[in-house]
């Protein structure tokens, strides 16, 4: 089992007491694609999994989840968040053993996320007053974050007139920086156009690819690290963050070579340690 560099109160504290200076951030990776983000004037989080419910879950069946890296916070500790972002319905980006003992400790967060997962907010008992539903392709204000509201491709667009795009990625802009989650995406086109425009300075892209068994898909795919490199390479800027990976034993993926990949294509990355504080700032 990984464990993570810091964890429960230490990590807490650390999240807490990180001083910030303008045009930085502190990114505290939280395993699979879960992430603590700090700048000058914004804290906030995003696909958070810290239970192990799907381990439960998937248990007994021909489709195990194991974890390989162990929770670096408890939900319940976590009791000053404002706002908390989901991508997609996946439990391990919208775990309600995450969200409902996280929601109860946190009476001021709110929680962004497709209009498609309003009913199973509510459903956990988060109140709707506190619940802000996107539709992809929008912008919006959320306290001192702007947030661009990208459609992902899981792997794909899936549009409704209802709810609109089901999976969805964000690319916040706060205190000088752009910064762009993807969420669970496959490429597709127009998502590099989409970028190009909005000028990420980090994005954070899955890179575990397309999982098989017997010709058939484990769980729906993702970008690859190659992919993950070729989205970069077409958006024509930023530094990459590679996440969506040792989590599961059975979906996971080598992060040193998408390393050795991002080196070859001269694209600046970073690899993150679960639990660790990683800073970057923008150069103009």
């Amino acid at each position: 089992m990984i464990q993570p560099v810091l964890h429960g109160p230490d990590l807490l504290y650390d999240i807490r007491s990180a001083l910030v200076d303008p045009g930085e951030v502190c990114v505290w990776w939280l395993g699979q694609s879960g992430y603590c983000f700090r700048t000058a004037s914004a804290l906030w989080y995003i696909d958070l999994y810290l239970s192990d419910s799907l381990t439960t879950k998937y248990a007994a069946t021909d489709k195990p989840h194991i974890r390989m890296t162990a929770a670096p916070l408890q939900a319940s500790e976590i009791t000053d968040a404002r706002q908390v972002f989901c991508s997609h319905v996946h439990t391990d980006h919208f775990d309600g053993q995450t969200l409902a003992p996280l929601f109860a400790a946190s009476p001021e967060a709110r929680l962004v996320l497709p209009a498609a997962l309003t009913q199973r907010a509510w459903q956990l008992g988060i109140d709707s007053a506190r619940v802000l539903p996107v539709r992809g392709d929008e912008a919006l204000e959320v306290d001192d974050l702007r947030v661009h509201v990208i459609p992902s491709a899981h792997p794909t667009l899936d549009f409704s007139e209802a709810h609109g795009h089901p999976y969805v990625g964000y690319l916040f802009e706060v205190d000088g920086l752009r910064l762009y989650h993807s969420g669970d995406t496959v490429l597709y086109d127009g998502l590099a156009d989409r970028l190009r425009a909005l000028r990420p300075d980090v994005l954070f892209l899955p890179i575990n690819g397309v999982r098989l068994h017997g010709g058939q898909a484990l769980v729906a795919p993702n970008m690859s690290a190659a992919e993950a490199i070729a989205l970069r390479q077409q958006v024509g800027g930023g530094l990459v963050v590679p996440h969506h990976y040792d989590m599961f034993t059975f979906n996971t993926a080598d992060v040193q070579a998408f390393a050795d990949l991002a080196r070859e294509a001269r694209i600046p990355y970073a690899i993150l340690r679960p639990g660790a504080p990683w800073r970057f700032h923008r150069h103009v």
